[in-house]
C-alpha cells in the first residue's frame, strides 16, 4: 500500500508539473498535427492510399510525438539538480520508475486521445463507433512504449547528445511492439473481426510484461550509475 502510494505521488508531481506550464502537451498535440497533416499532404488526397496506409501513419506520429514526452519526463529534473532530490526521495528506487512510467503514459495516452479527432478529420475517416477497439490497441501500446522510453530517457539522461540517443535507442527496441500496434489498429481500421486482432494484443502484452520486468529490474542500476 505505501508503495502504491508513493508511486502515485511521484506520478502526481510530474501531471501537476505538466498542467502547470502544459509545454510538453502543447508541443506534442501541434507536432501530431504536423506529422498527420504532412503526410496527408504528401499522399495526395488519394483516399484508397490514404486507407490503406493509415495506420501506420497514424502509429508513427504517435512515436514521434512520444518520444518527446519521454524525453521531457526524466530530463526536466536535470533543472536545478531536482534529479538528485528525487533520488533522496524516501522511497524504492522501483517506486521511482514506475512513477515516472505512470506519469509518461498519461500524458502521452491524453496527446493520443487528442490526435483521434485530427486524424479522423484530416484523413476523412469515421473512427467514432470503432474509438473502443482502438483505445483496446492504444493502451498496452502506449503503456510498453512508455516503459521502455522512461528507461532509455534514464539511460540517456547524463549525455550531452541525449535528444539525439533517446529515439536512436527507442525506436529499434520497440519495433515489434509498434508494428503489433499498426497491424492491430489496421484490423480495427478495416471493420475487421476484432478476434483477428486478438494475436497483436498478446504479443504486446508480452512486449510490455517484458519491457516492464526488464526496466524494473535495471532501473536502480541505471540511476546509481
Amino acid at each position: 500500500m505505501i508503495f502504491t502510494r508513493r508511486v502515485l505521488a511521484i506520478a502526481w508531481k510530474d501531471l501537476i508539473a505538466e498542467w502547470r506550464d502544459r509545454e510538453s502537451i502543447t508541443a506534442m498535440c501541434f507536432f501530431a498535427f504536423l506529422v498527420l497533416f504532412l503526410f496527408n499532404f504528401a499522399l495526395g488526397g488519394d483516399q484508397a492510399l490514404i486507407r490503406q496506409a493509415s495506420s501506420g501513419l497514424l502509429w508513427l506520429a504517435f512515436a514521434f510525438t512520444g518520444v518527446l514526452g519521454l524525453a521531457r519526463s526524466v530530463q526536466s529534473e536535470l533543472v536545478n539538480d531536482c534529479l538528485d532530490g528525487l533520488l533522496l526521495y524516501p522511497a524504492e528506487r522501483e517506486a521511482i520508475y514506475l512513477g515516472k512510467l505512470l506519469g509518461s503514459f498519461t500524458v502521452i495516452l491524453l496527446v493520443e486521445l487528442i490526435s483521434f479527432p485530427l486524424f479522423a478529420v484530416l484523413y476523412n475517416m469515421n473512427i467514432w463507433s470503432q474509438l473502443p477497439k482502438l483505445l483496446l490497441i492504444t493502451a498496452p501500446a502506449t503503456l510498453g512504449f512508455a516503459a521502455a522510453g522512461t528507461l532509455m530517457s534514464t539511460m540517456t539522461v547524463g549525455l550531452r547528445a541525449r535528444e539525439a540517443m533517446l529515439p536512436f535507442l527507442l525506436f529499434p527496441m520497440t519495433i515489434p511492439l509498434i508494428l503489433a500496434a499498426v497491424r492491430g489498429t489496421e484490423v480495427v481500421l478495416r471493420r475487421e473481426a476484432f478476434e483477428l486482432a486478438m494475436p497483436w494484443l498478446k504479443l504486446m502484452a508480452a512486449f510490455d510484461v517484458l519491457f516492464l520486468v526488464g526496466s524494473v529490474l535495471t532501473f536502480e542500476l541505471l540511476v546509481e550509475e
